[in-house]
């Protein structure tokens, strides 16, 4: 497909679009944090990875490749995200509480869990999420997630280990020495 690409068959392209979408898009999802912040990067990714498929030299699997560029463009959107003012507009005479809607089955607790771990993933620095997120979430090799990310097999091991110490951090758990982590106690 690559070859039909770098040919100009633009077909060839809509079909590598089509079979990567869909993980570019939760791979930035992940690292970014926000729906839209990530559709705006996994489309940034895809149209990077189409300007750059003359540089595409094999060395590697091409998913290794794509997934370079896509974390290299959430890298990219999370610095600008930073540099961006956040604006918070409300009424300030506008202190009428919504109306309760109809009674309906909660189904708050069956994906609370999922809501919790996104939001503490949002919360583990950049770099070990992105690891984290290569080896837990897509479940790739270690020396696949080294050659995304250009670091050592033993950085993405360390990234790794800090980025699930911070996430269980974030999630209110923690480590107990043989390993195991328990719920933290609340202090009052």
């Amino acid at each position: 497909m690559v070859r039909r690409c770098r040919a100009g068959d633009a077909g060839a392209f809509r079909i590598l679009v089509e079979r990567h979408e869909s993980r570019v898009y939760n791979l930035c999802l992940r690292i970014v944090g926000d729906p839209d912040e990530a559709r705006d990067a996994s489309q940034e990714a895809l149209i990077a990875c189409w300007r750059k498929l003359d540089q595409f030299r094999g060395d590697s699997a091409f998913t290794t490749w794509l997934h370079r560029i896509t974390v290299n463009t959430c890298y990219d959107q999370l610095r600008k995200l930073r540099r961006q003012p956040l604006l918070h507009l409300a009424a300030e005479d506008d202190d009428r509480q919504p109306e309760p809607g109809p009674a309906a089955p909660d189904h708050a607790d069956s994906i609370a869990t999922s809501f919790e771990v996104a939001e503490a993933l949002r919360s583990v620095p950049e770099e070990f999420r992105a690891a984290l997120v290569l080896a837990d979430v897509e479940d790739l090799p270690y020396d696949e997630i080294a050659a995304i990310l250009d670091v050592a097999v033993g950085t993405v091991k360390s990234r790794v280990h800090r980025g699930r110490v911070a996430l269980a951090r974030a999630l209110g758990l923690e480590r107990e020495p043989g390993g195991v982590s328990q719920p933290s106690e609340e202090k009052a």
